[in-house]
């Protein structure tokens, strides 16, 4: 499912642009609009984002919070060793922009990016990969100190925080399978203990049913600019307000001694 829109002419930069077609495109994504529904979502996009979310008496119906995002699991059981040095993990769970929001708030990890997984370099472009077509999943890229945190800590902060794993190519509002919840292993280690802790989550699940989270390879390719540190940058972005903030929510509840 493509989520690129024309925007209607302003004065706003190219960037606040991209970023207002984008966020009409995410409100509705889940509905298959018609052309009318489109045209108002264009026309609404700059006015959010000079509102601001939900301001001024505007407000927006989003579905209902994720039900099964935000509760407590157990840690893995499987330790692993790990080298020593700055290490990397690879998650993919729906929109960059909340998997990198939460991860960039947890001690030890020191760099998060956004970007595409498991597809080419030559695909790996935004609107290419909202096609659906390209393969990839969009996906953060972890830079963390082992020290400090481990990898299975960061496991068990995705699976708890970061998204619904029951959820198949889609995530919230946003569907397709660019959006699919994917771990990729870049270590015969990391590996091996992803493989342990979803066999554990599936048993006895704490969401009701089976994770649907696939091991995944690939090379990663960092998104646009515009995209990097996009909830950092953009804290009252309507689509941020409503899907978001409340993973960096559960975060800081759910792994007090993690969140900085």
């Amino acid at each position: 499912m493509t989520k690129k829109l024309p925007s209607t002419p302003d004065n706003s930069s190219p960037n606040e642009r991209r970023i207002q077609s984008d966020l009409a495109a995410r409100l509705f994504a889940k509905s298959k609009p018609s052309l009318p529904l489109l045209v108002a979502a264009m026309t609404i996009a700059p006015a959010l984002l000079v509102l601001g979310a939900y301001s001024s008496g505007f407000s927006l119906s989003f579905p209902a919070a994720h039900a099964r995002e935000g509760i407590a699991i157990p840690a893995p059981k499987l330790a692993i060793q790990e080298p020593a040095g700055r290490q990397i993990a690879i998650f993919a769970g729906g929109c960059f922009w909340g998997v990198e929001g939460v991860f960039e708030r947890v001690k030890g990890v020191t760099r998060v990016e956004s970007g595409y997984a498991g597809g080419t370099k030559a695909t790996a472009d935004y609107d290419l990969v909202s096609s659906g077509q390209t393969g990839h999943s969009e996906a953060v890229r972890i830079y963390y100190d082992p020290k400090i945190i481990s990898y299975n800590t960061l496991m068990q902060i995705f699976f708890s925080v970061a998204l619904d794993p029951t959820q198949l190519n889609r995530q919230g509002p946003d569907t397709g399978p660019q959006y699919r919840n994917a771990i990729y292993p870049i270590t015969p280690s990391q590996n091996k203990a992803a493989k342990a802790y979803l066999a554990q989550l599936s048993v006895n699940s704490p969401w009701g049913k089976k994770p649907v989270t696939k091991l995944e390879t690939g090379t990663f390719y960092p998104a646009e600019a515009y995209h990097q540190d996009f909830m950092a940058k953009n804290p009252n972005h309507g689509y941020i307000q409503a899907w978001d903030a409340p993973k960096v929510a559960n975060l800081k509840r759910l792994f007090p001694g993690r969140y900085r």
